[in-house]
């Protein structure tokens, strides 16, 4: 009984979180207009946290700036958000959606961004066409508004791809194995 009431909340709170794994905006192009304007805020907070980054990215090949909603209850998580890809060279921009899943322990809500920074063109266009990644995670924070306790962090995921993660607000403490999934937004692009 008790597994029973444990899942049916984990589904309850992952699909009350639906709504807040989309952009604003009920047209394309207001969905896109929110987007631009999550990464523009996104990537000056980044600059200011961490001044280098801006030199990093203007050198880079592409980068990708999400914004994602991420529960766990006990065992069982997940994620979802949305995002754009930039292209350095063409300035071409690809509009994406994430989706995110957690098994392992923990508990608590978290909305943060991610900027991916890719070193190359192919690592980039590997991003974009693929999209996938999945790794171990430790996560620990506190910050409801301005107040509370979360930093940037700043990951190498192999030679050619960097991952900044920033926290927005909630509060969450968890140590799992997450399987992500990075893929185009066909009513954006």
């Amino acid at each position: 009984m008790k597994r029973f009431l444990l899942s049916a909340l984990s589904v309850m709170i992952l699909l009350s979180l639906g709504a807040c794994w989309s952009p604003s905006g009920s047209t394309p192009d207001q969905k896109r207009t929110a987007i631009d304007n999550m990464q523009n805020e996104t990537l000056s907070k980044l600059y200011s946290q961490r001044p280098e980054a801006r030199d990093i990215i203007a050198k880079a090949a592409g980068y990708a700036v999400f914004s994602n909603i991420n529960a766990q209850v006990l065992f069982l998580g997940g994620a979802g958000g949305y995002g754009v890809a930039v292209n350095q060279t063409s300035g071409d921009k690809t509009y994406m959606k994430m989706a995110q899943v957690d098994v392992g322990l923990g508990v608590g809500l978290h909305d943060i961004r991610v900027v991916f920074v890719f070193l190359s063109a192919q690592a980039f266009n590997n991003f974009v066409n693929r999209g996938w990644e999945f790794g171990a995670q430790a996560d620990a924070a506190a910050k409801a508004r301005d107040k509370g306790a979360a930093a940037t962090g700043e990951v190498s995921i192999d030679a050619e791809t960097t991952m900044y993660t920033m926290s927005e607000s909630g509060l969450m403490a968890k140590v799992n194995l997450a399987g992500t999934k990075y893929w185009r937004d066909n009513t954006l692009n």
